[in-house]
């Protein structure tokens, strides 16, 4: 008999690529496989709640970056333009990110060589030299927006620009590139070290060589000048993993009217003074609100009796019963709006963010917001514009129905395993 294959998941430090990965890995839990996850310090419970074995990385060496401070200590940037953030977020957050890879190589190596696992799947933005020496394939997946992949006919990585605002495109890829050029040049020779060749500026990392998948779905997906290769590069269409049921709450009004799910990701939510004064203006609408407060629950002691704010919320089984969808453009979030034809609202503040944002203005499958400067009528006239777009809804529904039939995570499960299995074949032939 066959032992089960050990795929590996490591994705970053983050909770958008977490549980983007544990999509992934049911589906290879289902078709056989054993996932487990290589877990950043802080993460440790978040894949075991989904009964997957983990392995927190560092022991006593510890993550480089405490993310949680990082972002609290940056949140003035997120007032700030995407042009501006270069500077004040960007370049540090690049910076931290070398920072971490370089601090973990040691116990991640020695995590690898006990693990032995058949294959990697690493769902980051930055190569970790461990897993690209440790003699089995590696899949890189790109959980961010699409623009991570340069293309002439694409706009700028984290520049938040649109098609119509062509002309500024290379001005903005010129400063990125020199804002990210003393990490580059540090982590780089950081590479040379470990004896791998470093990716062209401003790239962290390249392509894998085995196989590289892409959550953009096909109605926000870009055209390309420069074509991926189909062999090498999957769209899946979203890849949105298996959550609990989830039931609402009763209100004390508006039981009958539309639900709006409120979430900004688990670092958005430490920004309370924006997320009350949001709730001031749902107080007024005829809908239920249900907010994603997470560590911060606690301070919202009085709110009105259409909103409801709780510490976490299994977010798939809530956006397949909400009509609008209220966030902040991280990837995962947006694949979710669009995989249960939910219109999106986004309000970004840093990353890809500001791309999903115009993105989903771009193509009719939402609406942007600044996230600061806005005026209460406006958000308001924001989300009854949307909720009331029975054409918006209608291609939405008809494009939902099209996603779930691709089946994205059950493709990414099939390709890692084709992967492995590829590479085996000649070790067995050879044995």
């Amino acid at each position: 008999m066959t032992a089960a294959k050990t795929i590996a998941l490591f994705p970053e430090a983050s909770f958008g690529a977490a549980l983007n990965c544990v999509g992934i890995a049911q589906e290879l839990r289902r078709m056989g496989a054993r996932p487990v996850f290589i877990c950043h310090p802080g993460f440790s419970g978040v894949f075991s709640e989904y009964g997957f074995p983990e392995y927190q990385l560092g022991g006593g060496t510890g993550d480089a970056t405490d993310w949680t401070g990082f972002i609290a200590r940056h949140q003035d940037a997120f007032r700030q333009s995407p042009d501006r953030q270069l500077d004040s977020y960007v370049g540090p957050t690049w910076d931290a990110i070398v920072d971490t890879a370089i601090t973990v190589e040691a116990p991640l190596r020695q995590l690898l060589a006990s693990l032995k696992p058949d294959g990697i799947v690493l769902d980051n933005v930055v190569m970790f030299p461990a897993v690209a020496n440790a003699g089995v394939p590696w899949i890189r997946v790109i959980s961010c927006a699409e623009t991570e992949l340069p293309d002439p006919d694409v706009p700028p990585y984290l520049s938040g620009l649109g098609l119509a605002e062509r002309g500024r495109w290379d001005d903005f890829a010129r400063r990125y590139e020199a804002v990210t050029a003393p990490a580059h040049k540090r982590f780089c020779a950081f590479l040379a070290e470990c004896g791998l060749a470093p990716p062209p500026s401003p790239s962290f990392l390249d392509p894998s060589p085995w196989l590289n998948m892409l959550l953009a779905p096909e109605i926000i997906r870009h055209a390309r000048a420069e074509p991926l290769d189909p062999d090498r590069f999957v769209f899946l269409d979203g890849c949105v993993r298996q959550e609990a049921e989830y039931q609402p709450p009763r209100f004390a009004s508006h039981n009958e009217g539309p639900l709006v799910l409120t979430s900004f990701g688990s670092l958005g939510a430490m920004d309370v003074g924006m997320t009350k004064r949001m709730i001031e203006v749902f107080a007024d609408m005829p809908c239920r609100f249900l907010v994603n407060g997470g560590s911060w629950s606690d301070q919202y002691s009085s709110v009105p009796d259409n909103v409801y704010v709780g510490s976490w919320f299994p977010q798939p089984s809530v956006v397949a019963q909400s009509s609008l969808f209220i966030h902040h453009g991280g990837n995962n979030s947006f694949c979710e709006a669009l995989t249960f034809g939910v219109p999106s609202l986004v309000m970004p503040y840093c990353w890809d963010g500001h791309d999903n944002a115009r993105r989903a203005a771009e193509t009719g499958v939402g609406r942007s917001l600044d996230r600061y400067r806005w005026e209460p009528e406006e958000l308001a006239g924001a989300i009854r514009s949307l909720l009331l777009d029975e054409a918006m809804r209608a291609r939405l529904q008809q494009n939902a129905v099209r996603m779930k039939a691709h089946r994205g995570a059950r493709r990414a499960a099939e390709g890692i395993l084709n992967v492995v299995n590829r590479a085996e074949a000649p070790r067995r032939a050879a044995g």
